[in-house]
C-alpha cells in the first residue's frame, strides 16, 4: 500500500507524521517497529520519532509518539507543535484546539504571524516536583548527587533530570547523560538536560532524549523543565528564553506552565509498503 507521510521539524527537533484522521494506516502493536526502522537516518526517512494523528470521539486531534527505540513517549513538546502545524494546514481544528496524549488533554494557539511564520503556544503539563510524581525514588523534591553530578528532577509530562554547568560547549554529554538516564533513582528512565544560566531571563540549554538514546537538537518538554527548576531555585524569573541547539523556545511560568515556538514543514512523501 502507499502511506502518505509528512516531515516536520520544531527546532530541529524532527518527526514524520502519519495521517490517522480518517482511519488507522499502521496498526498500533506495528507502531514501534514501524518508528524503528524509519526513523533510521541512513536506510529510513529519518527522524527522532513518528507522530501519528488520530481524531477522538470528540473531534479532537489525538497524538501518539513512537521512538527509534520502539518505545511511546506520553507526550513531546516540539512534537505537538508540529503536530498542531498540520492539522492547523489540513483545517482539522482551528486555530485553539485540544490535543489528547498519554499525559493528558493538552491546549495549543496557533496560527501565522505577519512574517507568515508559523507560531504555537502549548499550556504544558504543570511541572511535578515531588519524586513521585516523576516518578523517582524519595520524597519531596528531588535532588540527589549521581556520578558526581548535582541533579535535579521535575516532570514536564515526561520525566526530566536537570544539571546545572558553567559551560555547555565543553560537555560531552552523550557520555555523562545515559549514566544519569538510567540510573536507579529513575525507574522508567528520564531525558537528561544540561543547563547553563546566562541571566535572569534567559538560559541554554542541551538535552539527550530518553527513546531517542543521544542528543536531539531541541526538546521542548525539555527547555520547560530546565526553565521550571531554574525558576523553581530562584535562578530565574517566571518568564524565560530557552536557546536550544536548535534555536529559541519562550517558557512562561506564572500560571502553570506554557511553551510557545515554531513548527515547519520540511517535505511530504509517499512509502510504498
Amino acid at each position: 500500500m502507499d502511506l502518505p507521510f509528512v516531515k516536520l521539524h520544531g527546532n530541529g527537533n524532527d518527526f514524520i507524521l502519519i495521517d490517522e484522521w480518517d482511519g488507522v494506516k499502521v496498526p498500533d502493536e506495528m507502531k514501534g517497529e514501524f518508528a524503528a526502522v524509519y526513523c533510521d537516518r541512513r536506510m529510513g526517512i529519518g527522524g527522532d520519532g513518528v507522530l501519528f494523528l488520530g481524531r477522538t470521539q470528540e473531534g479532537n486531534p489525538g497524538m501518539r509518539l513512537f521512538q527509534p527505540d520502539e518505545s511511546e513517549a506520553e507526550m513531546c513538546g516540539n512534537g505537538i507543535r508540529c503536530l498542531a502545524r498540520y492539522a492547523f494546514d489540513m483545517e482539522y481544528v482551528s486555530a485553539r484546539s485540544i490535543v489528547r496524549t498519554l499525559a493528558g488533554d493538552i491546549e495549543v494557539v496557533c496560527g501565522y504571524d505577519e512574517d507568515g511564520d508559523f507560531l504555537a503556544e502549548v499550556t504544558m503539563i504543570s511541572p511535578q516536583f515531588d519524586a513521585p510524581s516523576i516518578p523517582a525514588k524519595g520524597s519531596g523534591d528531588f535532588h540527589e548527587i549521581i556520578n558526581g553530578y548535582e541533579v535535579y528532577a521535575v516532570n514536564t509530562g515526561v520525566p526530566h533530570a536537570v544539571l546545572f554547568v558553567n559551560d555547555l560547549d565543553t560537555l560531552d554529554i552523550c557520555a555523562i547523560a545515559p549514566a544519569i538516564r538510567n540510573n536507579q533513582f529513575f525507574p522508567n528512565g528520564a531525558n537528561v538536560n544540561f543547563v547553563q544560566v546566562s541571566d535572569k531571563n534567559n538560559i541554554k540549554i542541551r538535552t539527550f532524549e530518553r527513546g531517542v538514546e543521544w542528543e536531539t537538537l531541541s526538546c521542548g518538554t525539555g527547555a520547560t523543565a530546565s526553565a521550571a527548576v531554574s525558576h523553581h531555585l530562584g535562578k530565574t524569573g517566571p518568564v524565560v528564553e530557552v536557546e536550544t541547539e536548535g534555536g529559541p523556545l519562550t517558557i512562561t511560568l506564572t500560571e502553570g506552565a506554557k511553551m510557545k515556538g515554531p513548527a515547519d514543514v520540511v517535505f511530504t512523501g509517499m512509502l510504498i509498503l
